[in-house]
């Protein structure tokens, strides 16, 4: 597959070469991620299961930053499936304010998200919760193996997952990291069916492709004149436009203000955000009841004051509804299970912040020009917690 940069040639290929290649290869690590959760079913299966038999036993999924969002695509699944209390709640809520989401008199897991563990965030919400909660269950998803969330030593009971290397991002955007342990939430959910699911990674591997295929596209509405963009998600796509808004924002160095909501919630003011110097970009289900409040709302949009474009995803069409582009992953009935959607449709995003980023003079591996945001967070300082303070 050609690479990415087609006719951006503003700045050397070396200089660039991490996030072009990180988001280019993302269906190729989605097969090698399954293969290695699929090796360590039978002990993450064993965890899981001893977890899950605890009475009263709360989840919270959490992160900073992109890591965050994964736990708002995930908690859906995870409420279907363990039929617990679920919340995403990120590292850095829960180390501000960790009594306002921990309960000291119930089990909890604790699911970590990390891409390098880093952060000083991740550890410390760690520790607090280690610190607040006489029962506690941590399962650390991270991206290196290194990292001070992977060697936490804890005295609470734990499982590491640790992704293939090319997880680690060394660009300074999340991109393959995301949606890399992304899948991993949405299989380790699923854990003791795991070998039912070959039919839908193949299909989650051709939509990838699909996408990054039509990079040229996504090239030319970078290339449009917009100031502002807006994603739209419902759901376990929710996550993915928070994700969305998040990757152009920080590709641009903020020179594209983003914003990010749901179908529905869109409607209850930030519509407001509209002018004609806005993009918007509709991260639709592939569930027809879901469908219909969606189209209602681009309806609404084309009756009001216009974007200066729309673009949508969809697994299958027609889309009854007039966008400027649509994009359409498969001519058959739907495919793919709902949960995995946010795997694939993080793509858009990446590759429009990466064009722009290129179109703006920026490098995209290190975009922030000011040193405002860096690969890891700089800065913070963790202080001592006391519930009695």
């Amino acid at each position: 597959m050609k690479n990415l940069l087609l006719e951006a040639t503003t700045l050397n290929l070396k200089e660039i070469i991490n996030t072009e290649k990180e988001i280019r290869n993302q269906p190729q690590l989605w097969k090698e991620i399954y293969e290695r959760v699929l090796a360590e079913k039978k002990s993450i299966a064993a965890f899981l299961n001893m977890v899950s038999s605890r009475e009263h036993l709360n989840i919270i999924i959490t992160g900073a930053g992109t890591s965050a969002f994964i736990g708002l695509s995930l908690t859906g699944i995870y409420n279907r499936i363990f039929k617990k209390h679920i919340a995403a709640i990120s590292t850095t809520d829960l180390v501000t304010h960790p009594l306002d989401y921990l309960n000291p008199e119930k089990p909890l897991l604790l699911i970590s998200f990390a891409r390098s563990g880093n952060s000083p965030e991740s550890v410390a919400a760690v520790r607090i919760t280690d610190q607040i909660c006489s029962n506690v269950y941590h399962l650390f998803i991270t991206c290196d193996a290194n990292g001070d969330l992977a060697k936490y030593n804890s005295n609470s009971s734990k499982y590491v997952f640790i992704l293939p290397e090319k997880a680690n991002d060394k660009g300074l955007a999340m991109t393959s990291s995301y949606s890399g342990m992304l899948l991993v939430g949405v299989l380790i959910a699923k854990i003791n069916e795991i070998e039912l699911f070959d039919s839908q990674m193949d299909t989650l591997v051709q939509y990838g492709h699909k996408l990054l295929n039509q990079s040229e596209k996504f090239r030319k509405i970078a290339e449009l004149n917009f100031e502002r963009a807006v994603f739209l998600g419902s759901g376990p796509l929710y996550g993915t436009a928070t994700e969305s808004h998040l990757k152009l924002q920080e590709l641009t160095d903020g020179k594209i203000i983003c914003k990010n909501d749901s179908f529905l919630g869109f409607r209850h003011g930030p519509k407001a955000v509209i002018n004609n110097k806005t993009l918007v970009f509709l991260l639709l289900s592939n569930q027809k009841y879901v469908l219909q409040y969606e189209t209602d709302l681009i309806d609404s949009l084309n009756e009001g004051q216009k974007p200066l474009y729309m673009a949508g995803l969809i697994e299958r069409g027609p889309l009854k509804a007039q966008l400027d582009e649509i994009f359409i992953l498969s001519d058959e009935v739907s495919k793919l299970n709902e949960e995995f959607l946010p795997v694939c449709f993080i793509l858009p995003a990446q590759m429009i912040g990466f064009y722009k980023s290129v179109q703006f003079g920026l490098n995209p591996d290190s975009p922030s020009l000011s040193g405002a945001i860096n690969r890891v967070v700089e800065g913070v300082t963790i202080y001592p917690f006391n519930k009695q303070d």
